[in-house]
């Protein structure tokens, strides 16, 4: 074997992957198919008094969380596809956040732990029907997991922080599915609530 062919095969070695995983292209696809669902699921056949309903002065409605979480996901997967893949690639960071998905999951789908939305994601009455927010959310998350599905992007070595730590811009994706869960999880709250309406 010839010493230029052997010195391609070194450099070759020390360049970031290119392209997802198959383990983490199935890991993420299922994350989003199953955050859309558990959404969809929360929000069909509402009554206009379901949709708005409070709990309390305080807390947000089913019309409030859905707007929230539809413009998380035009935000999230923008900050994850743009601005994080337009920053340098550290490919050195990896193993930093190694098998970190899982654990981005668990924590960010935990309600225990309270937070507050970034002023240009407080929900503000964008959507009047349940069916004007799920049509904005659909279109959005068939569009990602296309993206997923297919992308050729360097996703696993451009990096920005989170709440728990630095993060690739894969794992901001999984966190944007994640996030689409706990606010679900907020939904089927306001539901349980002894004053929600019947119909």
């Amino acid at each position: 074997m010839n010493k230029c062919f052997l010195a391609l095969l070194a450099a070759a070695s020390l360049l970031p992957a290119q392209t997802l995983e198959k383990h983490d292209r199935e890991f993420g696809m299922s994350a989003l198919h199953a955050s859309r669902k558990l959404f969809l699921d929360s929000v069909a056949g509402l009554s206009p008094a379901q949709w708005a309903f409070k709990a309390s002065p305080t807390s947000w409605s089913i019309a409030e969380c859905a707007e929230h979480i539809a413009l998380s996901e035009e935000m999230i997967f923008q900050l994850a596809t743009k601005k994080i893949l337009e920053s340098p690639a550290t490919p050195e960071k990896a193993a930093e956040v190694k098998g970190k998905e899982e654990l981005i999951l668990q924590k960010i789908t935990d309600r225990s732990h309270k937070a507050q939305a970034p002023e240009m994601l407080k929900p503000s009455g964008r959507f009047k029907t349940p069916a004007e927010a799920v049509a904005f959310f659909k279109k959005l998350r068939d569009e990602h997991i296309a993206y997923l599905n297919t992308t050729q992007d360097p996703l696993r070595v451009h990096f920005m922080p989170s709440a728990f730590g630095q993060q690739d811009a894969y794992q901001w994706i999984i966190y944007m599915s994640g996030h689409t869960e706990r606010h679900t999880l907020q939904i089927l709250e306001v539901k349980a609530s002894p004053d929600y309406p019947k119909s």
